[in-house]
């Protein structure tokens, strides 16, 4: 839903999820006390500060700076994160300055964890169907950037190609980029792929989601590199990670079905609901043993739920394009919209 229509929708919620959110976070209350010393100057509260990110991702701030002028006047802001109507707004250079904390303490993820463990108390999760899927997130950098590994310094001040261009990109007809010989001065992490033929290129991150089938809540989530870790490899990992023991299924897409994902989730007493990827010139590594129950077919339906999580995570939540370079600081800005997603989901659940 585009437009005011989404806020309306939060501001409806408002409520709810302010309350579920100061329960999660009063639970990392220990967690707090450890990243800040008791002596020197008073720090901005840490639950104030996530409760901002969350900010961001209900009602698609798309700045830090943004947001702080947005808490100038609107008190709706001022109440979700517990300000009186005369207190001086925070300067936007607190994110950066306490990211670094939030990083070494995995804060993002604790909570996450946190909503996930309400969820499951509220009886709102599945504990033996889920789904995993995989999507790409625009990095912060241009492709200007991408320039060769071996590139000189004196190169680059000569602006690559001459004839007064100064990025190197006057006459880029046929020549070859990749990933082995290039890399992004901006973002060195970032790295160069398509998602499909026939579109193009771009340098991203690739994010995983492993959701529950029972209401389409995220269990867990991770962001790697686009290239160099396949999705099947990720997905055991979050797979290892984040669920308890005991027979359960895993829906997905053709891109799982290999040999050695469906090897391992069998090992980890896993159920594989993998599409059948097969053609004249390869066979699925799945048989009729798993693909003839009603339980399969069920698992084929609900997995593309998770593409609504996708989606509202690129329109609502911004994470369309990263905002932050590294891999690192992108996985805390996804992990946060990640739990805004599910703190919103959890509302209407509960209300209905």
């Amino acid at each position: 839903m585009d437009g005011p229509h989404r806020d309306v929708i939060c501001f409806g919620n408002a409520r709810n999820v302010k309350k579920l959110a100061d329960e999660c976070l009063a639970e990392l209350s220990s967690t707090f006390d450890e990243m800040y010393p008791a002596t020197g100057r008073p720090s901005i509260p840490p639950e104030r500060l996530l409760k901002a990110q969350l900010l961001m991702a209900l009602f698609s701030v798309s700045s830090e700076r943004m947001l702080c002028e947005r808490i100038q006047y609107d008190m709706m802001f001022r109440w979700f994160l517990d300000m009186s109507l005369d207190e001086n707004v925070f300067d936007q250079s607190s994110f950066s300055k306490n990211r670094d904390r939030l990083l070494e303490h995995e804060v993002a993820h604790r909570f996450l964890q946190k909503v996930v463990k309400r969820a499951r108390r509220e009886a709102l999760m599945s504990s033996e169907h889920f789904s995993v899927d995989g999507t790409l997130m625009e990095a912060w950098a241009s492709m200007k950037s991408f320039k060769p590994k071996t590139e000189s310094k004196r190169h680059d001040d000569e602006g690559g190609g001459g004839h007064g261009d100064n990025n190197g990109w006057a006459d880029f007809k046929g020549t070859k980029r990749s990933n082995d010989t290039h890399e992004s001065t901006t973002d060195p992490e970032a790295k160069l792929r398509r998602k499909g033929r026939g579109q193009e290129a771009k340098l991203c991150f690739a994010e995983h989601v492993l959701m529950e089938n029972r209401n389409g809540l995220i269990v867990d989530m991770m962001v790697t590199p686009s290239v160099g870790r396949p999705e099947p490899v990720v997905a055991l990992e979050l797979l290892c990670r984040a669920l308890p023991t005991g027979r359960i299924s895993v829906g997905a897409d053709k891109a799982y079905d290999t040999k050695d994902f469906v090897e391992r989730c069998r090992e980890m007493n896993i159920t594989p609901h993998v599409a059948r990827n097969e053609n004249a010139r390869r066979s699925s590594n799945l048989d009729a043993r798993t693909t003839r129950f009603a339980g399969y077919q069920w698992s084929q339906r609900v997995r593309r739920r998770i593409e609504s999580i996708f989606g509202w995570k690129k329109t609502v939540g911004g994470c369309r394009k990263s905002r932050y370079r590294g891999i690192a600081k992108t996985q805390l800005f996804a992990t946060f919209a990640a739990a805004a997603y599910n703190l919103l989901r959890m509302t209407k659940l509960v209300a209905a």
